[in-house]
């Protein structure tokens, strides 16, 4: 048998996934990643006529968000560190962009199609989410999604029957060490 080939009659479970604990935290970091993506749209368009140069960029970033929130929805952790962090750097970015725009809330000074005071608001909104975000997100990542075992088909452990996590669990034993001898080479 190949590696990575399902026995018949046997399926591929998650157990990992089932937890509430991992539903939870991957619909946080899923709602992270979109509010910052909204967000990240909502001052890319109402800055717009005021992006020096960076306008391809703020796109391609915020897009990026959105599809790492497709990802995680779809149990992919291997996203979850990058994901924190380019909101590391948008963190920083963020936060030096707020003053920015305060500072162009002045007479004489174009304004875009946004108030310059909102767009501010806005990127100081943007720290704490991105905060929040990287610390869901390798919560998320140590929760081992990816675990997979093999199981009957159909069998599945009833609600009431699910070992507790203090009791330890039955070791699984290779033939050659359940006999006692060891194995040859």
């Amino acid at each position: 048998m190949e590696a990575g080939a399902i026995r018949p009659g046997y399926e591929l479970w998650r157990p990992n996934r089932e937890k509430p604990e991992a539903k939870s935290a991957r619909a946080l970091v899923v709602f992270l990643l979109l509010v910052t993506a909204a967000l990240m749209f909502v001052i890319i368009i109402g800055g717009w006529t005021r992006l020096e140069g960076v306008k391809p960029l703020t796109v391609i970033y915020a897009l990026l968000f959105v599809l790492f929130a497709f990802l995680v929805a779809r149990w992919n952790r291997g996203v979850l560190p990058v994901a924190s962090a380019l909101a590391i750097i948008l963190a920083i970015f963020a936060g030096i962009a707020a003053p920015a725009w305060f500072d162009r809330a002045k007479d004489g000074l174009s304004n875009p199609a946004l108030d310059p005071d909102l767009l501010g608001i806005l990127c100081l909104l943007l720290v704490p989410i991105e905060v929040i975000l990287i610390a869901v997100a390798m919560v998320a990542f140590n929760q081992d999604w990816h675990v997979e075992e093999e199981r009957p088909i159909g069998d599945e452990i009833p609600p009431g029957d699910q070992p507790d996590e203090d009791e330890p669990r039955p070791r699984r034993t290779s033939p050659s060490t359940a006999t006692g001898r060891p194995r040859k080479a």
